[in-house]
């Protein structure tokens, strides 16, 4: 085996290790950034959502209420918050907010058995504020974020508390049979995002794939210059040296000495061949003489 298959072959597994390490550690951070990020637009469309339903209830709810307008659904939080998102989700039809109730007043709002589990995880774990998770769906994972409904405002008792209390034109609206009986601290659903992680991960993918692909490049790169430096350098002067060490050991004494053009260990090796050859010659001169 050469000297250059030998580098080479060195070279290819230090190399390869190299490779797949940073290959292994740069696909983990892409994956984690692509959560990171899908994360970090649920948190904004939760924000909106959340501040929908305060500019409601501080502005919206008020001047209706001053207008006498009794009931309107434009007055509930939930109602709001639904007609924003519902917005933003036809430019976006991935993205999908609800506030899923156990017991809703809007059948549009009741929790499916999946929502509704989160519901009881939030009631089983009251000191829970947040649940961040993943969702296997037809098109591919979603990552969700879930945030308890709980009652702390006595104002929402006046529609969800007792039927007799509720405005009559949101019963003739909405009808007696759901969304009554609610109590002061209890928690009746959950506000709920759903974002797709496809499009991130696709993104992390590319980037995952177009780095390797930048690495091999630079690989066979680097190695290739390596070879021409290492015949430059080490192979063609050793070859060269070889050559001469033939030649003097087949007899040929006046064979011309080898001269290094650098000042490295193989100059070194050059020059010693050289004082081997010179003394050799010197030597045969001394037996001839006597």
């Amino acid at each position: 085996m050469g000297l250059r298959t030998k580098f080479n072959l060195s070279f290819i597994l230090v190399a390869g290790i190299g490779v797949a390490a940073s290959g292994l550690i740069s696909y983990k951070m892409l994956q984690d950034n692509a959560r990171k990020e899908v994360l970090h637009t649920a948190g904004i469309i939760m924000a909106s959502a959340k501040a929908n339903r305060s500019y409601t209830i501080d502005e919206i709810r008020p001047l209706l209420q001053k207008l006498d307008e009794g009931f309107v659904p434009q007055m509930v939080p939930a109602y709001s918050a639904h007609a924003n998102i519902k917005r933003l989700h036809q430019r976006y039809p991935e993205y999908t907010y609800k506030e899923a109730t156990i017991n809703p007043t809007n059948p549009a709002s009741r929790a499916t058995d999946w929502e509704a589990s989160l519901v009881e995880y939030f009631k089983a774990n009251p000191e829970e504020k947040e649940l961040v998770g993943e969702q296997q769906a037809a098109k591919g994972r979603s990552l969700y974020i879930a945030r308890p409904i709980k009652i702390s405002k006595p104002g929402c008792l006046a529609c969800h508390g007792k039927v007799e209390d509720a405005p009559k034109a949101m019963l003739a609206h909405y009808g007696d049979a759901n969304g009554f009986g609610w109590k002061m601290g209890e928690i009746v659903g959950t506000q709920l995002v759903k974002v797709p992680m496809s499009l991130p991960l696709e993104r992390a993918d590319t980037t995952f794939k177009t780095f390797m692909i930048s690495m091999s490049i630079i690989f066979v790169t680097v190695i290739v210059m390596l070879n021409i430096l290492l015949n430059a350098i080490v192979i063609r002067p050793i070859r060269k040296m070889s050559q001469h060490a033939e030649k003097v050991s087949m007899g040929d004494l006046e064979a011309t000495d080898f001269k290094a053009k650098s000042n490295d260990e193989v100059a070194s090796l050059a020059n010693s061949i050289s004082r081997m050859h010179r003394s050799l010659v010197s030597a045969m001169k001394m037996i001839d003489d006597d």
